[in-house]
């Protein structure tokens, strides 16, 4: 894989006009080939992050970790999956924003503590680490990620609770925001879920061992038997093949689930909160089309995320379905660009219009969302350039007003085109003939099948847990930091104050 000086190269190239999930978690408690299965996890997880990856085994009191930057099939082989012994594993898919794409912040965090050794990896955003942080550092806490899930970590180690699992719900009850996580300890698997329950998480079995998941694929991949949901504010810990389900927080009045995971983050086969993701998004593109009707000769999906939507609308609407947007699904690593500039070169390595199906057609382009609107308008003109005679776009969700601050990348407040502008000016900065949006009120009539509260505020701005914006918390990290450059391939086993040693076999 590319060595570390091309990193802030990969970041420019993959600047976030799409909001991004920050990371996907797995854990497997019994099973002989723990790290194996944790790998086949991780791998059907990697949409939630791509920036690093890291498994992290328990075996005789012990804990082996690797982590490193890339993909899955990049971080691991079968020379380093060998050396991570163990029945019990736990492992991490990470995403993060510009500037704090380190391999320090790489995931499961790993320490020693009077009570043994733990490893955490952390799904969601805590909106006040920044303040526990700082009264950590008072009380002479060293730091080593710039990472708001160390802080759990931290809180863990100075609790004066008697076991772990009480530990890390001392230290949980004390921090806000989202999380769901997976712990790792010399003989459990615990998997926690915040009182909100923002974020998915999802347990299985797999040939008498147990399993938890950020999404169902993952159970789908290895082949274990879905078994339920983790309810908002449970925690559940499993020891010696047994579970025991603990709920130590008080019930929130109304559970938000966040809905931009059944809009755009998770795969669309997986199953989330009892409901399946690409059924809901096609009933979404059923119902935008009812509310955006429009004379056309075809509806075309824009990305990936937009085609279960689409289908909706085909269907709803009538109107032919057609994949006259191509996309090359193997750019996924920073490209070379030629030096004679090329045009919009970023968005056509990646998207390309088919000119003999689009002239002098009526074009539908469905999407998900429209967060700066860059990548949107330079698609729009592509098509048009390709002989379409009008674009009209439908976005299957409200417009994105607000920030997340709950764990999902997005921009700025400031940086959202829906903030900054009126849906007819959206239109018109596109290049749109006509632009319709999902309403809310459609969207949470939609979402009411689900049988469980959403959290939309990056639509309604409406913030189940109160944030300071003046102190909001940057996303998946506290602080900027200077580039890490350890690119040691090496397995670490836990050892040291900061919980891991290198050159372990």
């Amino acid at each position: 894989m590319s060595g570390p000086a091309s990193w802030p190269a990969l970041r420019a190239a993959r600047a976030a006009e799409r909001p991004r999930d920050e990371c996907g978690v797995f854990g497997v408690h019994g099973h002989a080939e723990a790290a194996k299965i944790a790998y086949l996890g991780l791998y059907a997880l990697q949409h939630r992050g791509q920036e690093s990856a890291g498994i992290c085994t328990s075996q005789g009191g012990e804990q082996y970790v690797h982590r490193a930057m890339g993909l899955v099939s990049e971080v691991f082989n079968e020379r380093n999956l060998a050396r991570l012994p163990g029945r019990h594993a736990i492992g991490h898919v990470r995403y993060s924003t510009a500037g704090e794409s380190l391999l320090r912040n790489a995931q499961p965090i790993c320490a020693n503590t009077d009570a043994g050794p733990v490893a955490i990896a952390h799904n969601g955003n805590l909106v006040n680490a920044g303040a526990v942080r700082r009264e950590l550092e008072g009380r002479g806490a060293i730091f080593g990620t710039t990472s708001d899930s160390e802080v759990v970590l931290h809180l863990l180690a100075r609790s004066r609770e008697g076991s772990l699992e009480e530990r890390l719900i001392d230290a949980l009850s004390r921090v806000k925001g989202a999380f769901s996580l997976v712990m790792l300890t010399h003989d459990a698997l615990i998997a926690a879920r915040d009182p909100n329950g923002f974020r998915p998480l999802t347990l299985g079995r797999l040939d008498g061992a147990w399993v938890v998941a950020s999404e169902t694929c993952a159970l789908d991949l290895i082949g274990a038997e879905p078994e339920r949901d983790l309810d908002p504010g449970e925690v559940v810990v499993i020891r010696r093949g047994r579970l025991r389900s603990l709920r130590p927080f008080p019930g929130e009045s109304r559970e938000a689930f966040c809905v931009f995971e059944y809009i755009y983050f998770a795969r669309p086969d997986s199953n989330l909160r009892g409901g399946n993701v690409y059924a809901f998004r096609k009933e979404l593109g059923r119902v935008l089309a009812r509310e955006h009707p429009v004379e056309a000769d075809m509806v075309v999906p824009l990305l990936d995320s937009g085609t279960a939507a689409a289908l909706g609308y085909a269907e709803e609407s009538g109107i032919p379905y057609e994949t006259a947007l191509i996309r090359n699904h193997f750019v996924h690593r920073t490209f070379i660009e030629p030096a004679q500039s090329i045009r919009h070169f970023g968005v056509k390595v990646k998207h390309n219009a088919v000119r003999g199906i689009l002239d002098g057609k009526r074009v539908v382009m469905v999407d998900d969302s429209i967060i700066r609107g860059t990548t949107l308008t330079k698609i729009a003109n592509m098509m048009r350039n390709a002989g379409a005679r009008e674009v009209h776009v439908r976005i299957s969700a409200p417009p994105t007003v607000g920030p997340c601050h709950y764990g999902i990348d997005m921009p700025t407040r400031q940086e959202l085109i829906a903030h900054r502008h009126a849906v007819p000016e959206i239109r018109e900065l596109i290049g749109a003939d006509s632009l319709g949006y999902l309403s809310i009120e459609a969207l949470r009539r939609t979402s009411a099948v689900l049988k469980h509260g959403i959290c939309d505020a990056c639509f309604s701005d409406e913030y189940p847990v109160p944030v300071d914006p003046e102190k909001a918390v940057p996303q998946l990290s506290l602080f900027r930091s200077i580039e890490d450059t350890d690119d040691d391939d090496e397995p670490e086993v836990s050892g040291s104050p900061n919980g891991a040693r290198e050159g372990a076999e």
